[in-house]
């Protein structure tokens, strides 16, 4: 493969990413503080769907070709502004599988209550805060990595 190819395929799967994760998150987010139980188990379905349709290949191929791309160009992995965008993005991960977890927790407590004809339950209101606050070193991180990634060279960090 070649390097324009692969900077393509890791562009667009950074754009797919990145939108997926906040309008998933944004859509979740208004579920919740709309409170209509139905609202939010169908909304928890298709976060806990985009996640794995969408989120999960681009958090594959994001280091997949980035690193293909580095090494393509014998760009070294401890160049400075690749490894602190390789540390966000760890972050980010640590931050992301939780989150998951959480939304799959959450689709469940959702879709049972809905069932059941019941109020959702105190720890879904706790997993739903858990679930907010982690997003938010994972959203500043990833939005860090793209400014790196845009940025590298007007920072003065090596090319």
């Amino acid at each position: 493969m070649t390097y324009l190819f692969l900077k393509y395929v890791h562009i667009i799967s950074a754009i797919i990413l990145f939108g997926t994760g906040l309008g998933s998150a944004f859509y979740k987010w208004m579920a919740d503080r709309n409170g209509n139980i139905q609202n939010i188990a169908i909304t928890n379905k298709h976060v806990v769907f985009a996640d794995w349709l969408f989120t999960t290949p681009t958090v594959i191929i994001q280091p997949v070709t980035g690193i293909w791309m580095a090494h393509i160009i014998r760009l070294p992995i401890t160049t400075d502004w690749l490894l602190i965008s390789i540390i966000l993005y760890f972050i980010a991960g640590v931050c992301w599988v939780p989150v998951v977890v959480l939304q799959i927790k959450m689709q469940k407590m959702s879709e049972q209550a809905v069932t059941n004809q019941t109020e959702l339950p105190i720890q879904y209101w706790h997993y739903a805060r858990v679930w907010f606050w982690l997003g938010v070193p994972a959203f500043l991180a990833m939005i860090l990595v793209v400014l790196i990634m845009v940025f590298k060279h007007t920072f003065g960090m090596l090319s």
